[in-house]
């Protein structure tokens, strides 16, 4: 069976859906492996070390799709694909895409609806690449904040420690609190959900925000969080208002499944903040958590706030960020592989399959991408 491994085409993706390690890995499980010339450049993988694990090298798309049974992508494709091709990325389909994939005959499986289970963690496309994210962010904001992350005592006097304030305390947002922690800033989160508090502690953290009742069930059986009422989010605007105002970093990862990411931090919050402090928006993708997110901008205001909505945040570490999410794939399709007939074989039963598979045998399967009636 043929695999494809395509070259990413949206704008400011620079990430790629297999690297020579796992090519290597496809081809010893009797793959025969084909890769878009240049699909790795811009993740520092070039066409000769993915020949040398064995690919083959295709001039482009439609030559590395031809007769392909497999395909790999980071983002939807624009390209045709075979029919009765298996299709794996982050596909972030709506209902209408789902059914253009059934139309074309296409098994498509979006793997960023993996279901957050024990057993589906080495797969977890979201979890490798937001670790990643929480960690570019922070690095991000130390370099557009124009003063040091540590005290640092000198003879000339002491620079104190910035202070930062993590909102969202996903894998995201525990790595964040932990690089800003390890660069020496004195660091605050806050998350809705109840079992963050702890977390946040755990890492050497304090905790910031509103509890009640609606609060405590404001996590989802899967893990993330809930959107949640008006009110709530008001009565926690109130607690962080304040906190917000006495910051030099603010590092925003609140996202909700399926939803445009919730305003955190307003106009009003923003202007309060000194000039030269920075917030950093990994949301930026989903709308953003700051009112004043310019997506895919760094925008200063007119109280001299740096504000950071660049867009792809894993993308901006290319290397590691490729590497991580071509494990990711490898380790579903090596999960669910018959060794006999040398292909993946995806029970309808299973609770991975049912989370990620779109459409099936020319059919939309998955319950949420079923079209309104």
């Amino acid at each position: 069976m043929r695999v494809a491994v395509l070259k990413e085409r949206r704008a400011g993706e620079t990430r790629v859906a297999a690297t020579p390690e796992t090519v290597k890995k496809y081809v010893g499980m009797g793959l025969d492996v084909a890769v878009e010339a240049g699909a790795g450049l811009a993740s520092g993988f070039i066409d000769s070390a993915y020949a040398e694990a064995g690919a083959s090298i295709a001039a482009d798309a439609a030559a590395a799709l031809a007769g392909a049974g497999i395909v790999l992508a980071v983002r939807a494709p624009e390209a045709e694909l075979p029919r009765g091709a298996l299709l794996l990325g982050t596909l972030g389909a709506d209902s209408s895409a789902a059914a253009a994939y059934a139309a074309a005959g296409v098994d498509a499986c979006s793997m960023e609806l993996l279901p957050r289970i024990t057993r589906a963690q080495s797969m977890d496309v979201l979890s490798s690449q937001a670790n990643l994210a929480g960690y570019r962010a922070v690095i991000e904001g130390a370099g557009a904040y124009d003063r040091g992350f540590p005290m640092m005592m000198t003879a000339a006097g002491t620079v104190p420690a910035a202070n930062v304030f993590v909102m969202g305390a996903g894998v995201a947002g525990l790595q964040a609190i932990a690089t800003a922690r390890r660069l020496g800033g004195r660091v605050s989160a806050t998350d809705v959900r109840p079992a963050a508090k702890e977390e946040i502690k755990s890492l050497g953290a304090s905790f910031v925000g509103y509890e009640d009742e609606e609060s405590k069930a404001a996590q989802t059986a899967g893990g993330y969080a809930k959107q949640l009422s008006a009110e709530f989010y008001a009565k926690q605007a109130e607690v962080v208002a304040a906190h917000i105002a006495k910051q030099d970093v603010v590092v925003c990862t609140a996202l909700v499944q399926g939803r445009k990411a919730p305003t955190l931090v307003t106009a009003a919050m923003v202007e309060a903040m000194k000039p030269g402090s920075v917030i950093v928006d990994i949301a930026a993708d989903a709308g953003g958590n700051c009112a004043l997110t310019r997506p895919g901008e760094l925008f200063v205001t007119e109280n001299g706030v740096k504000v950071l909505g660049f867009t792809n945040w894993p993308g901006r570490l290319p290397a590691a960020a490729s590497a991580l999410y071509a494990r990711n794939l490898l380790t579903f399709l090596s999960t669910f592989w018959d060794k006999e007939a040398k292909a993946p074989k995806l029970p309808e039963d299973d609770e991975i399959v049912k989370g990620v598979t779109l459409t099936r045998s020319g059919a939309v399967v998955h319950p949420l991408m079923q079209p309104a009636s």
